[in-house]
């Protein structure tokens, strides 16, 4: 209905100004009169057309601009909503800004407060690793005097044993010697 109201309407304003047009004639031009059957062929070719227009391309043209229509309705409220979401994220930029020095602050309290940890762990573990290293330096001292002791008594034994066999060959005579042997001899043999 509005689509016939709109086309009648678009009819009338046309054939207005072709009247119009041909009322503004020439200077030089001899008034004829109006050649109506011309004029109402016109019309006629004129209202053919526009009901062909309308019967083949009407629907498509309405479902093209209504389309576009609501399509443009669509666009605009996503822009609003892509508007009201960008101005909250300028918000929250914007307290995130004001509210940088307090962050910073509270960064830098924090780091202080590890870094402060962080060394007396290190201290601690130094100690630690300064009483192990002493412990170990006292066993590894221990050690090494009771190998140096063990040694020396090594050596202290077998320069008695040298000693003692020296004075042994030289007071020992052959009759001592073999009384020696014989005593042994009859002890592993009694044994």
């Amino acid at each position: 209905m509005k689509v016939a109201r709109q086309t009648v309407l678009t009819l009338i304003c046309v054939l207005a100004f072709c009247a119009l047009a041909y009322a503004s004639g020439g200077e030089g031009a001899e008034p004829e009169g109006l050649p109506w059957k011309d004029f109402g062929y016109r019309i006629v070719n004129f209202a053919i057309f526009i009901f062909l227009l309308y019967k083949f391309a009407g629907a498509k043209a309405v479902a093209f601009f209504g389309g576009r229509r609501t399509q443009i309705k669509k666009d605009l409220e996503d822009l609003d909503v892509r508007k009201a979401e960008a101005e909250k994220r300028l918000k929250d930029v914007e307290s995130g800004i004001r509210n940088l020095e307090q962050e910073k602050a509270a960064i830098l309290a924090e780091a202080k407060t590890q870094g402060e940890a962080i060394k007396v762990a290190i201290i601690e573990k130094a100690h630690k690793d300064a009483e192990a290293m002493r412990a170990q330096a006292v066993t590894s001292a221990e050690n090494e005097a009771r190998a140096a002791f063990d040694r020396v008594r090594g050596e202290i034994a077998d320069q008695v044993i040298a000693q003692a066999t020296k004075i042994v060959r030289e007071k020992l005579t052959d009759q001592d010697h073999e009384r020696l042997v014989d005593e042994y001899l009859t002890k592993v043999v009694l044994n």
